[in-house]
């Protein structure tokens, strides 16, 4: 995502898109480094300069509550506030989200929970479980978790989220409380460590992640990463182990042990394993997705076109998913069934249908393109 934009549904109406604006991004300044673990009190807490600005543009002039949102969002995004711009790395504490002026999904909602409740607007955070991007350059992104805030103002339930280019799962949003969002941060941030090859940083934000929710399989499944990495199999197992207690289901943890398994020569606990990861995966339309993203990439149309089908199947509903299929459908060579899914990809879009069919149709005339090169070629 290039620019940041705000998405806003009020799920006791008709849902109502309301798009903050999108100002060109500012030159940013570079994100603090920071090595030291940061309490729950100065992840959330509010700068003076911000909390004088959220006074003078959002509670002073005694605008009503649902005005007070609005202004909230001018507040956040306008150049005369303090002009977010968005970065998928930024898990920043809110005072770092003011020196920096951007955030990543979680910073922003951790941000704008805080000041729409200081404002007094009932705002939380909430969170769900899958979540999958599909049209951010350069290509299909597909999270485990995301979250964003949710609003109740005047008997009205909304959401109030930072990417508005996400298919969430069937369940939706649900509210989380503080500890869990906290721990979201420091499993962020444990993340950011491990890729960085910081071994020790990793640990101390999972285990400070698990401080928050004991139950946050993210942080257990991270931690028996990290073990692994370290030839710590014992312990690897034994994080794992937990990680499957708490949640059953969780693919990268069904994953992660199957592979711990076979590299400790016990195949067949690696392959009972390996079978239930399947059996998830079955079931699940995101997985199927992602199993059909895998193939196209391979140029395995006809396998692609199988895992898109059941993604269909499984969740019916979801319009990228019509989408992938009918461009799998029109690289596998079936320019009429890819056409099928085309409309039925632009029913479910809904009130957005024009824009995201002309977007879809922009990318299947750029594929057409594309095969008759190859075609000349030959």
């Amino acid at each position: 995502m290039t620019g940041c934009r705000l998405l806003m549904l009020w799920m006791a109406l008709a849902a109502v898109p309301v798009w903050a604006a999108e100002p060109a991004a500012p030159p940013l300044p570079a994100a603090p480094v920071t090595t030291e673990l940061p309490t729950p009190a100065q992840i959330l807490e509010v700068p003076a300069p911000l909390l004088t600005l959220l006074h003078e543009q959002v509670i002073d002039p005694g605008y009503s509550r649902e005005r007070r949102l609005q202004r909230l969002v001018d507040m956040i995004f306008d150049a005369q506030g303090l002009h977010l711009a968005y970065d998928p790395d930024a898990t920043h504490t809110i005072n770092e989200t003011w020196q920096t002026r951007r955030a990543n999904c979680l910073s922003f909602t951790l941000l704008f929970v805080t000041l729409a409740n200081l404002a007094g607007i009932d705002a939380h955070v909430q969170e769900v479980a899958q979540v999958v991007s599909w049209y951010q350059a350069p290509g299909v992104i597909y999270s485990i978790g995301h979250v964003n805030a949710g609003i109740v103002l005047d008997g009205r339930s909304g959401t109030v989220d930072l990417d508005h280019n996400v298919l969430y799962d069937r369940n939706g949003p649900q509210k989380i409380n503080e500890q869990r969002a906290l721990a979201h941060f420091y499993n962020n941030r444990g993340a950011d460590r491990m890729a960085a090859g910081d071994t020790a940083g990793a640990r101390t934000y999972f285990r400070a992640a698990l401080a928050q929710a004991p139950d946050f399989v993210g942080s257990w499944n991270n931690l028996g990463v990290l073990a692994a990495r370290v030839g710590d199999l014992d312990q690897a197992r034994r994080d794992y182990e937990t990680a499957l207690r708490l949640q059953p289901r969780h693919g990268a943890s069904l994953s992660n042990a199957s592979a711990l398994y076979r590299r400790v020569g016990d195949t067949r606990q690696a392959q009972r394993l390996a079978g239930r990861l399947a059996r998830v995966q079955r079931s699940d339309p995101f997985a199927q997705y992602m199993l059909g993203a895998r193939a196209e990439q391979r140029r395995d149309y006809p396998d692609a076109v199988k895992f898109y089908r059941r993604a269909v199947r499984l969740y019916d509903s979801a319009h990228p998913f019509h989408f992938a299929l009918a461009r799998a459908y029109f690289l596998a060579g079936d320019p009429h069934r890819a056409s099928q899914e085309m409309q039925r990809a632009r029913d479910l879009a809904g009130e957005n249908g024009d824009a995201v069919t002309s977007r879809y149709q922009a990318k299947l005339d750029s594929l057409q393109r594309w095969r008759q090169r190859g075609t000349n070629a030959h």
